[in-house]
């Protein structure tokens, strides 16, 4: 018999098929048309048409069996014209003819990157980054003639940087950051979201807080390259910069705590401008108060001292242990956490107040010095820059050149930190660098000879002597053993300045020089040793009689 199936429009939508029992018979099928145009289905005994209204897949026979479930998929495609055999009971999606593949599932959806990543990426970070290390790069670069060649001032410098700069920039920065949901007005958003407040902080204020530490490294490790070609001795202290590196951080996580709490846009110039004035304070007042308390601090100049290792670390403690309690307070689920950090950072503190200038040691290498035992007398350097003898030496050539062979001299230039001994004297100052010395070589080597020859005679007097003829005799010593363009041209601006105040003393002291100077170069070699060495006996008393100084 022929079973006509209900049109589908009369279907209630709530209409699921039965299965029938019998053979010959047909099951109503689900509300899924068939891609093929109309054709009939034979089976034993059995003429079914399939219309529009026909369940897809589906084939009734004799001894059918249910039909597919309603959620058979409407993909599978039914042949125009199929003949299955006399008992077959082909079910849903399985059948004597094979159906054509279906479609390629579609391919999972890629991860979603890390919120971490985005951060990182294209958040804030990456700019304060780039515009903390021009800022610092700058500040080096235009004093770079002050710090290359020192291990002990270039970390200094590098500290003062990061304490003027970089401080206030963290904190800054951090408040900005802090401050942007609530200047999007996200607050409400960010609430409903899963991640616990804590995650949510910490996702926002890490990639920030890792942009200043990453520019002062770079920084720092440039600058100590920059540094290496000149610096003959020592080393830098590497936790020195990690402390700094973690201090700059923390002043990071800092400001974006301060951010959340007083979203408002002064907030962030205010905080930076605190962190300049104790960064100011600290280099005023070096350990005394909140000075040593200030971040990034280390009042370092020159080679003579050097920190302890543990002190950079302690500093950074303090500063860390304030930020990550702030962090805690405002968004853990247990506040009372904030107190660990808390109590850490107050002991640090505790420590570093007691301790005070304790935190320098003195450094051993600028106890010693490097000599040159081939002149007269011999040239000295202290052993933190070694480096400087051959240049010291070159400078000073003329003036060795000239006294070899004279009796009753120094035994040697000497470069510590204290006042020369009997047989001594001092050599001219080569610190602090970009003045005499710059990137390991003498600035003018002639007004260093000078100098040195200055300090030979009568340096130690806090007045000249009474007598004419003796200041006269130890200006022309002076301009013969290290004679000088700049000291002729000076003393010929002194002449005209004499003529023209009408100064007749000072003009008969100018005469009595060059009178006592021009017999000195006069004298043969052996003649003017002889008399050098006279000299010199009496080189060191302040105001000998004049019968005790040679006459020229």
């Amino acid at each position: 018999m022929t079973v006509r199936s209900r049109p589908d429009g009369d279907r209630p939508a709530d209409h699921h098929p039965r299965p029938h029992d019998t053979a010959g018979t047909s099951t109503s099928a689900p509300d899924a048309p068939l891609r093929t145009a109309d054709a009939p289905v034979h089976a034993a005994g059995t003429s079914l048409t399939v219309g529009a209204g026909a369940t897809a897949g589906t084939s009734p026979t004799a001894g059918a069996r249910p039909a597919a479930a309603a959620g058979a998929t409407a993909d599978a495609r039914t042949p125009a014209s199929t003949s299955p055999t006399a008992g077959t009971s082909p079910t849903a999606g399985a059948g004597p003819t094979t159906a054509a593949p279906l479609r390629a599932a579609a391919r999972p959806a890629a991860a979603a990157p890390h919120p971490l990543r985005i951060e990182f990426r294209r958040g804030f970070a990456p700019w304060a980054a780039a515009a903390l290390l021009l800022a610092l790069a700058w500040a080096l670069a235009a004093t770079a003639s002050q710090w290359q060649g020192s291990w002990g001032d270039t970390t200094g410098r590098l500290s003062s940087v990061a304490g003027a700069i970089g401080v206030p920039f963290a904190l800054a920065t951090g408040v900005w950051q802090g401050g942007r949901e609530r200047r999007l007005r996200m607050t409400e958003l960010r609430a409903t979201t899963p991640r616990p407040p804590l995650a949510q902080l910490l996702t926002a204020a890490l990639p920030l807080a890792c942009g200043p530490a990453v520019a002062y490294l770079v920084v720092a490790a440039g600058a100590l390259l920059a540094c290496a070609p000149y610096a003959s001795a020592g080393g830098p202290v590497p936790t020195v910069f990690a402390g700094t590196a973690l201090s700059l951080a923390a002043c990071t996580l800092f400001g974006h705590v301060a951010g959340r709490v007083m979203p408002w846009r002064l907030t962030a110039p205010a905080l930076a401008i605190c962190g300049y004035v104790l960064a100011g304070a600290s280099t005023l007042h070096a350990w005394s108060g909140p000075a040593a308390l200030a971040p990034a601090h280390l009042p370092l100049q020159g080679d003579a001292d050097v920190p302890v290792w543990w002190y950079p670390l302690v500093s950074a403690l303090w500063v860390t242990g304030l930020a990550a309690a702030a962090v805690l307070a405002h968004s853990a689920r247990r506040r009372v956490t904030a107190l660990l950090p808390l109590a850490a950072s107050f002991a640090a503190a505790a420590l570093l107040l007691h301790t005070g200038d304790g935190m320098l040691r003195d450094n051993p290498l600028a106890h010693r010095q490097v000599c040159d035992d081939s002149t007269t007398p011999h040239v000295c350097v202290n052993a933190t820059r070694p480096g400087l003898l051959p240049e010291v030496n070159r400078a000073l050539s003329g003036l060795t050149g000239r006294l070899r062979g004279v009796r009753n001299l120094p035994v040697r230039f000497e470069d510590l930190p204290r006042s020369p001994r009997a047989g001594e004297v001092q050599l001219p100052m080569l610190t602090p660098f970009g003045w005499s010395t710059v990137r390991g070589e003498l600035t003018d080597p002639e007004q260093y000879a000078w100098e040195a020859a200055q300090l030979m005679v009568r340096v130690d007097c806090d007045r000249p002597p009474s007598t004419l003829r003796v200041r006269a005799t130890d200006e022309a010593v002076l301009r013969w053993l290290a004679p000088a363009d700049m000291e002729d041209d000076l003393r010929e601006d002194f002449v005209a300045s004499a003529r023209q105040r009408g100064d007749t003393e000072e003009l008969a002291r100018l005469r009595a020089e060059d009178r006592a100077y021009a017999r000195l170069a006069a004298l043969t070699d052996d003649e003017r040793r002889s008399w050098l060495g006279r000299y010199f006996a009496t080189a060191r008393a302040c105001d000998p009689a004049a019968s005790e100084v040679p006459s020229l």
